[in-house]
């Protein structure tokens, strides 16, 4: 079938039609009012020729004139890629022979740079998409535009957003003006422009057109529209909005606040659904260990959203004790979800409530229950702060113990069964034996490192304690670039196989043993549990997938200069650090001979211990490098048994959904459904901090910084590495492949300790999330290498390849012209 009329497509036909003319077609089956027309298939795109007599006959009974000639690809108006913009559309067309031409060159639109770009930033093959073309009757529009059954800016659900112009809705589309823009808010009400281009019944109707359509469609719906001169509403497209972030479950009494958690471990990549799993059975673990019977409410006030981890706030917000302490716990995530929750402090719909008097009970049962963690901490604190050193080689010895014990282990399972059971409790006793130990030593760290800054105040900058804490020892992380780094310095002989060959290939030659010695094995024993987004037990170990290794090592082969080489640099800001600490010390004693002693004494427990910070998740990480090797063999036997299609398939169920398919159930279709959200969700580029369960990202919401915070041509976050660096941007979103020369400014979302060995060459660093106590920025301090954390869409308003200055003691990032 060549040519088929509008009112004639069958529903699940986009292969034929594409996925525009697919949806007009469910717009026409739910009543709704459509310019009539026809399409020409897929089936005349793919023999390559316009059938021009059926185009001819099908016009004519259109009535012949003016008509819109639009692309409808099959990769066109999908859940989750608009295509808005990327192929042609042709209005005024009349005549046979230009009707013909126009389909011609919206054929040909499926090829341009930007076309083929799109697709190939979502994954999508060239060669498996085709093009069908919508011809309609030309509506003259009195006004029209573009209408969104939820806000596209803040997510809010409850919210119908639409612009309008008089005339042609084009101008909407392309942003040649500006529209009248009205916001239907929940109650009804309506902000709009005084004397707009449309009626408050234009509106109401315009309002009850969208309920409709997101009804019968199944989801929020970005529709084009017209209203002609005797005031008929036309639909002319409604498609999925496909840029909003999944909505959490909502339990159901009333408005419930999430702030995002896992920037803080690097984490705003989704977990795979059984990382999810894993980590949710962790901290299941570790919260029945404090309350030492059941985990309580903490489950609770965990949700997966979009595959992130995120913990509801409700509760601390409407309690009228807790909820002033709020905005300030929230700086460690940066001050826009510092300013986020203060908001939300505001709204009435999160006020204390009235009522539930305290049960002196219940909180006798509490204070019971977490008391023996209590004293062990505290006990463990005073012992760190007494003795440091014996302390930290303690600490130090549990990782070896706790492989040790896994390795053991793990030798009684055999069966599926047998491995997926200890696959759900390998992490249990490192959560709940291992790790009060590590986290007392660690405690007594940062609270070391955080009190020079109360004792020095007025004697000392804050830049200036922050490069006492540069150059830190006894970080597992650094310790491991290091590593890296003497592995290059040893590989140079072999340099030039090194940086000309892709990272993958030269993995895969490593596996199969056809690359020189160089010592990567030995690495890999001591640290090949690690890798990016570590803590989800469904993504690789550098064991498995050793190539991001390679592209670290071709970096480093790409330092010429001595003095920059990573060790040095380390070994610079060692001696800048203990040169601090004696003038810091030295200034003190001056004025303030008591403060000084004390500043010194926390001065040396920070640098023994506040090294540690990374410590009890390295122990943790081979507890679920073990779980990842159980699961892929139970995967393994899946595969086998015709219940999975490959191994790493399990990745994509939770432990429970495992246990259903290890007893017998063909989880295949849930496993493709799920690697195709995951796959949607891996190329979001923003994440909510604050989401509410209506959808709305509450930093959307703040007004915008104002002019006096930063001045022209700069960017603003937050100092969490002090220095300058001026240097050309390479912006990164996935550390795998990634190269970085001597000097240039990493520019990324967010880093764990896989992207890591990248700052060994980095002249600085810029991250859009974070914390000053997370990951990058440690690592950073360490290097001695200008770091700045929490500037939103930094990814987005940098350039790849752009010069730029950042100050890591003033939180700015100069653009460069």
């Amino acid at each position: 079938m060549l040519v088929i009329p509008l009112d004639r497509i069958h529903p699940d036909s986009a292969a034929l039609v594409g996925g525009k003319a697919d949806g007009l077609g469910e717009v026409i089956r739910a009543g709704e009012r459509v310019p009539p027309g026809f399409c020409v298939t897929t089936g005349a795109h793919r023999s390559g020729t316009v059938p021009e007599d059926e185009v001819a006959a099908a016009y004519t009974a259109l009535g012949g004139g003016p008509v819109a000639v639009r692309s409808s690809a099959t990769a066109e108006d999908l859940p989750d890629a608009s295509f808005a913009g990327q192929q042609d559309t042709y209005l005024d067309v009349e005549g046979v022979d230009d009707l013909v031409a126009a389909v011609r060159r919206c054929w040909d639109s499926l090829r341009t740079d930007r076309a083929v770009a799109y697709r190939r930033d979502r994954g999508i093959d060239d060669a498996s998409v085709h093009m069908a073309v919508i011809v309609q009757r030309m509506v003259r529009p009195r006004a029209a535009g573009v209408l969104f059954t939820a806000n596209p800016v803040t997510g809010t659900r409850e919210e119908t957003v639409v612009d309008a112009v008089r005339g042609l809705g084009t101008a909407v589309v392309d942003g040649t003006v500006r529209p009248d823009h009205y916001v239907v808010h929940p109650d009804g009400s309506t902000d709009g422009p005084v004397g707009g281009c449309l009626s408050s019944d234009e509106v109401g109707a315009l309002l009850a057109a969208g309920t409709r359509l997101q009804s019968r469609l199944g989801a929020p719906q970005d529709v084009e529209w017209a209203l002609d001169r005797e005031g008929t509403l036309w639909i002319l497209q409604s498609r999925p909005i496909t840029t909003l972030f999944p909505l959490p479950a909502r339990p159901g009494d009333g408005p419930r606040a999430y702030v995002e958690t896992g920037n803080l471990q690097g984490m705003l990549r989704p977990f795979t659904p059984m990382g999810m799993s894993g980590a949710r059975a962790a901290a299941s673990a570790w919260f029945r260990d404090v309350a030492r019977a059941g985990s309580g409410g903490w489950d609770r006030m965990m949700a997966d959203v979009g595959g992130r981890f995120y913990l509801d706030l409700t509760p601390l917000l409407r309690n009228r004790v807790l909820r002033g302490s709020l905005p300030g716990l929230m700086r460690l995530y940066g001050p826009r979800v510092s300013a986020s929750v203060r908001a939300l402090l505001d709204d009435p719909r999160f006020a204390p409530r009235r009522g539930g008097r305290v049960d002196p009970r219940a909180v006798a049962r509490t204070v019971a229950a977490v008391a023996p963690l209590t004293r062990d901490l505290l006990a463990e604190a005073v012992t760190a702060l007494a003795f440091p050193d014996d302390t930290r080689r303690r600490v130090l010895r549990a990782g070896p113990e706790i492989r040790r014990h896994i390795t053991e282990s793990a030798r009684d399972v055999d069966t599926a069964g047998e491995r997926l059971s200890y696959a759900e409790e390998v992490q249990t006793p490192v959560m709940t034996g291992s790790m009060t130990p590590m986290l007392g030593a660690l405690y007594v760290g940062i609270l070391s490192a955080r009190a020079p800054l109360l004792l020095l105040r007025g004697v000392a900058t804050a830049e200036e304690v922050a490069t006492v804490l540069g150059g830190m020892p006894h970080n597992v992380t650094t310790e491991m670039d290091l590593a890296l780094w003497h592995l290059a310095e040893g590989a140079r002989p072999h340099r030039d196989l090194l940086q000309g060959t892709p990272p993958a290939e030269l993995a895969q030659r490593y596996r199969a043993g056809e690359l020189p010695e160089i010592g990567l094995g030995g690495f890999l024993e001591r640290y090949g549990h690690r890798g990016a987004a570590e803590i989800d037990v469904g993504v690789p170990r550098w064991a498995e997938d050793p190539a991001p290794l390679f592209g670290a090592i071709a970096n480093y082969l790409r330092v010429e200069d001595p003095e920059q080489a990573p060790d040095r640099r380390f070994a610079r800001a060692v001696a800048e650090a203990e040169r601090m600490r004696d003038e810091l010390v030295r200034r003190a004693r001056e004025s303030r001979p008591v403060r000084a002693r004390l500043a010194e004494f926390f001065f040396g427990r920070a640098r023994a211990l506040s090294g540690l910070r990374e410590y009890p998740k390295f122990a943790l990480l081979f507890a679920i490098a073990e779980m990842r090797r159980q699961l892929l063999l139970v995967g393994e036997a899946l595969v086998a048994e015709g219940r999975l299609d490959a191994p790493d398939d399990i990745m994509f169920l939770d432990l429970g959904e495992a246990r259903t398919a290890v007893d017998g159930t063909d989880l295949r279709p849930l496993v493709a459904r799920r690697r195709a959200v995951y796959a949607r969700e891996r190329r979001r580029r923003r994440v909510p901090q604050v989401l509410l369960s209506d959808g709305t990202d509450v930093e959307t919401t703040l007004p915008a910084l104002s002019a006096g915070e930063a001045g022209a041509g700069e960017l603003v976050g937050v100092a969490a590495s002090a220095g300058t660096a001026t240097g050309v941007a390479r912006v990164v979103h996935d550390p795998v492949g990634a190269s970085l020369r001597p000097g240039e400014i990493l520019v990324a979302q967010t880093t764990d300790p896989g992207w890591t060995p990248l700052f060994m060459t980095a002249g600085g660093v810029v991250v859009e999330t974070g914390s000053t106590v997370a990951h990058g920025p440690t690592v950073a301090r360490e290097y001695g290498i200008p770091c700045v954390i929490c500037v939103p869409g930094v990814t987005e308003l940098i350039r790849d390849g752009q010069t730029i200055t950042i100050d890591g003691g003033a939180g700015t990032i100069q653009l460069e012209d």
